[in-house]
């Protein structure tokens, strides 16, 4: 039998865009669409996104700043593990809350060679080497997750959202 921990892991590996939610300077949530890579124990979602993309364009306070000033860096989202099927009426996937941050370019070439392990075409954008020099159009953020939801109607049609606490480390 699986658990709830492997299904998760399982889900957020087979999924391929996160949506993040975030929160605008003027208080109105936003969400974007982005590529991301897992790591589980500790519990974190890295993801590429430009400088002047949705995170800081509309004032988003995404890594604890925003063009507005500080902000805490929380954030919510969820990655769909499977296409819905509407004939079966099943949905699978997972949301998170948790907090990002900015990785900083010098020290970030091990998060950025994983990234592009898992989606080898961002090369361009976080190239390690060039990411160190601050010669890229993205930074890569981490999303530390404090908590999941596991939501799976398939295999718990009585009580589909289970609630996980993040593992911290190994």
């Amino acid at each position: 039998m699986t658990d709830d921990r492997e299904l998760l892991r399982e889900y957020v590996r087979a999924g391929q865009l996160m949506q993040l939610a975030t929160v605008r300077a003027d208080g109105s949530p936003s969400v974007g669409n982005v590529w991301y890579d897992p790591h589980f124990a500790p519990d974190v979602l890295r993801f590429v996104a430009r400088h002047d993309g949705w995170h800081s364009a509309d004032g988003h306070r995404v890594g604890g700043h925003g063009p507005d000033g500080p902000g805490d860096g929380r954030v919510g989202g969820s990655i769909v593990a499977v296409p819905p099927d509407v004939r079966a009426g099943t949905v699978r996937g997972v949301t998170f809350t948790g907090t990002v941050r900015a990785l900083p370019p010098v020290g970030a070439e091990e998060a950025a060679r994983a990234f592009l392990e898992r989606w080898p075409s961002a090369e361009m954008a976080i190239d390690p080497g060039r990411l160190a020099r601050h010669e890229t159009p993205s930074r890569l953020y981490e999303v530390v997750v404090a908590q999941w939801v596991l939501f799976d109607e398939r295999r718990f049609p009585h009580e589909s959202r289970h609630v996980l606490a993040a593992a911290r480390t190994g």
